[in-house]
């Protein structure tokens, strides 16, 4: 893989990783686009782990939480902090478990999924209805720290949605946050958090993996690639984190349906020829 390609990839992933328009789907159809390789394994894990280092810096707050509630308990004001810490931990992992059931079961299916452009098109179009239904709703005043297991199950739930290259992770929980009342910063902060068991598991069964590409010493489009991935990622999560204040998530609406919409009409053609 060449530099150039490394930085593409990179951005892509993570800009889209957390904006809500699917980074599956447009790694795929990037991939298509500029006649790109599947990347190797061990660079697809990188980026993922420098968007996950994206997550850390920009929720640090919400990170220090969960690592407080890894200590034992304790007494006084620290011990709350610890109860809360255990309180988010339990949360995301509530919140995370439909989908890598789902994941593993249906692995094969899709896997098939990700070969085929058109589900591509379709799926962004489907994210693009969803932006656009759930803005009708009226936001809610619950915060993440008022959330109920049931709460992260109904997201969790709706993750499963985001299995499907073109229908967005982060655009689907969010919504479904705002569904159950989140206001709308906490559904897109809680969004966030459930990449980081997804991320942080994909990196360390992989360990092996990255060992091996150490060895031989074929690091430096990876390491560029992460960077790129963390750099771009960070800034889409604090982009959005401000936008989903002031203003309608209904903008991501318009360009899930322009993108998808080409999609199928360039797919179409090519088929007719």
């Amino acid at each position: 893989m060449s530099v150039r390609e490394a930085i593409i990839l990179g951005v892509v992933q993570g800009l889209t990783e957390f904006l809500p328009v699917s980074s599956s789907g447009h790694l795929v159809l990037f991939r298509q686009l500029f006649g790109l390789k599947e990347p190797h394994l061990t660079f697809d894990v990188m980026v993922h782990l420098g968007t996950l280092a994206a997550v850390v810096a920009a929720l640090w707050d919400e990170i220090a939480l969960i690592f407080a509630g890894l200590r034992p308990m304790g007494e006084g004001a620290g011990a709350e902090r610890v109860k809360a810490g255990r309180r988010l931990i339990f949360l995301l992992i509530v919140g995370s478990l439909p989908a890598a059931l789902v994941g593993l079961l249906a692995e094969d299916f899709i896997t098939q999924l990700f070969s085929s452009v058109t589900v591509v098109g379709a799926a962004l179009l489907v994210t693009g209805g969803l932006l656009w239904w759930v803005e009708s709703r009226a936001e809610g005043g619950k915060t993440v720290g008022k959330m109920r297991p049931e709460d992260a199950l109904y997201i969790g739930v709706w993750q499963i949605l985001a299995l499907v290259p073109g229908i967005s992770r982060s655009g689907t929980t969010i919504a479904a946050g705002l569904f159950r009342k989140l206001t709308r910063e906490d559904a897109a902060r809680f969004s966030f958090l459930l990449s980081v068991p997804v991320i942080a598991g994909a990196v360390a069964l992989q360990v092996g993996d990255l060992l091996v590409t150490w060895q031989e010493g074929t690091w430096g489009p990876i390491v560029i690639g992460t960077l790129a991935a963390a750099v771009s990622g960070f800034a889409a999560i604090r982009g959005l984190l401000s936008l989903v204040k002031r203003h309608s998530l209904r903008v991501f609406s318009y360009y899930t349906w322009a993108v998808g919409l080409l999609v199928l009409i360039l797919t179409h053609f090519l088929h007719q020829k």
